[in-house]
Order: C-alpha cells, then structure tokens, then sequence
C-alpha cells in the first residue's frame, strides 16, 4: 500500500532570499490566505522547506516558523533532505534529494514521517513507484528555470508524461506558471511544484489563487 498522505496539486517550495523585506513565514502564510474561501481541501497545498544554505540551528528555527504557519493553515510541512530537522520542528514528512539518506534509512530512522523524492528520468520515478513507502515525486525540469539549469536542458512535456506512466503520483517542476498547469495535467501529473511562480511572486496569495484557477479549468 502506498504511504499514507496524497499527493498535493501544489507544492511550494521556500527560497527565503526572494522574501525581499518580509519573513519566509510571513510569505508563506500569504500565500496559504489563498485556501479561504477556495473549493480546495487544505490537503491540496503542501509546503517544502528548502534552505540548504542554512546552518542546522537555523534551519531549525526557520522550521518551527513554518511548522506554526503550515499547521495553523492545515497544510502539511516537508523538509528538504535533513531528516532531523524535520523531525525536531514536527515536519509532517521529509524530502529526498540525489545526495539525501536512503528511503530505506529514512524509514528506519523516522517510519512516521512521509516521504518525497526528486526525479530526473523516468527510471528514477519507476523504481521511487516501486516503493510504497514512497507517497509522491517530484520531476523535472519540465519547462526552463534558471534554478534547474545545473540539472540539464528542460524536458518537456513528452518526458514528463513518460514519467507518469508509472504508479505513483508525479508532481511537475521546473518553469511552471499557470497557464502551462493543464499541459502538466493533461501529460498525467498529479501535481505542480512552484518555487518561482507563487513564494517569488511579490503578491503569493493571488498567485496561488491562479494556480487553483488553472487547476479548476484542466
């Protein structure tokens, strides 16, 4: 059986130094203004803390802000990598990157917390399917990002609808905005994961309520 908790439409993952003047808790609780009044369950956004630049004490820190938004909005908190801070904040689950602990580890070390990877290529998404422990993936770059570059050249949509061929949810990453949201969709992703288009956008509430939209029209 696959690992409790279903995939989010929307994955927003943090990138602090684009909060300008204001804190990353308080951008993210912006944009998560976006599911009042919205048709969508609070289980449709999940937010992923992602600051690899940070020293343990303040990704700790920075956790437990997040953690206060996240739960107070019911969305759940994913941490990049770093499966004692996500463990030490509360994280609902924690996100595996190419240089993280194994699944295998991950689940030894913390069997209650859930488990995303990142994907490059169709054989990484069948063998994450493989795993039910497991709940979703992340895969790109689909579209061009300058954040995704270092990963290769963008992929499109033909790749990503190879990748979800396999059983499991398949979240798309990399350059997408709302009006390239159906495309994903119509390829059989799950979901999106934005970093640019809603926590970079200096109004994230109204972008996020535009990624709803999009999803609303596929």
């Amino acid at each position: 059986m696959r690992a409790v908790g279903r995939a989010p439409l929307v994955y927003l993952i943090t990138d602090r130094h684009a909060a300008r003047d204001q804190s990353l808790a308080k951008v993210v609780a912006s944009a998560l203004c976006a599911l009042t009044g919205s048709s969508f369950p609070r289980s449709a956004v999940a937010v992923q803390l992602r600051e690899k630049d940070l020293t343990g004490r303040a990704l700790c820190d920075l956790g437990r802000e997040l953690r206060a938004v996240t739960a107070a909005a019911g969305v759940r908190l994913f941490v990049n990598d770093r499966i004692d801070i996500a463990l030490a904040v509360g994280a609902d689950g924690v996100h595996l990157g190419g240089g993280a602990l194994t699944v295998d580890d991950t689940d030894a070390l913390a069997p209650g917390l859930q488990i995303a990877l990142s994907t490059h290529t169709a054989g990484e998404v069948a063998r994450a399917a493989a795993d039910p422990r497991v709940s979703f993936v992340v895969f790109g770059p689909v579209f061009d990002t300058p954040s995704k570059r270092s990963f290769g050249r963008a992929q499109g949509l033909s790749a990503l609808h190879t990748a979800c061929a396999a059983a499991i949810p398949v979240l798309a990453l990399g350059g997408v905005e709302p009006d390239q949201i159906p495309g994903c969709f119509g390829a059989g992703a799950s979901g999106v994961a934005s970093m640019g288009g809603v926590l970079r956008n200096p109004d994230p509430e109204t972008a996020l309520r535009r990624f709803f939209e999009a999803i609303e029209s596929t």
